[in-house]
């Protein structure tokens, strides 16, 4: 089930994003680049405030948070992420397709984000284009990812 996020929820939604990071992420990215991105000590209430600010959901499953996503109003997805034991089996798919029905609801019909390498033949297969390649600095680490879009 598909539900918008709650406070209480930060704690998981926390370790889902670095475990998700650490785990599966590392196929594509270094150890430092992992750990830069998704460090141990991550700033909850900058996370929660963020959060609280976009339309945030969480896929739910007997009580289990599976994955989330958030998007602001303009058509931007910050996070989606899907529990790195639960990959695979269409979560991303039911909560991309939510934030896309609430940003066209809005009177959007474009929609953009930043992915890694790993989750860029999830957009893609979604219809969503590469803008760019890019190279962010996380810490003083150098990651490679792209702005991708999708118009409607």
């Amino acid at each position: 089930m598909i539900r918008e996020y709650e406070e209480k929820d930060l704690d998981i939604i926390i370790k889902l994003f670095y475990d998700t990071v650490h785990f599966i992420n590392i196929k594509h990215y270094t150890y430092e680049q992992v750990n830069a991105w998704a460090p141990e000590n991550i700033d909850r209430n900058l996370w929660n405030n963020s959060l609280l600010e976009h339309y945030s959901i969480v896929f739910e499953d007997n009580g289990i948070i599976k994955g989330f996503c958030d998007c602001d109003n303009k058509g931007y997805i910050d996070r989606l992420y899907v529990h790195k034991d639960f990959q695979n089996r269409g979560i991303g798919k039911k909560l991309i397709e939510n934030v896309e029905k609430y940003i066209l609801n809005g009177g959007v019909c474009e929609f953009y984000s930043h992915v890694s390498i790993t989750a860029l033949p999830f957009f893609e297969k979604r219809g969503y284009t590469v803008v760019k390649k890019q190279y962010v600095n996380r810490n003083n680490i150098i990651l490679e990812n792209f702005i991708v879009k999708k118009k409607l």
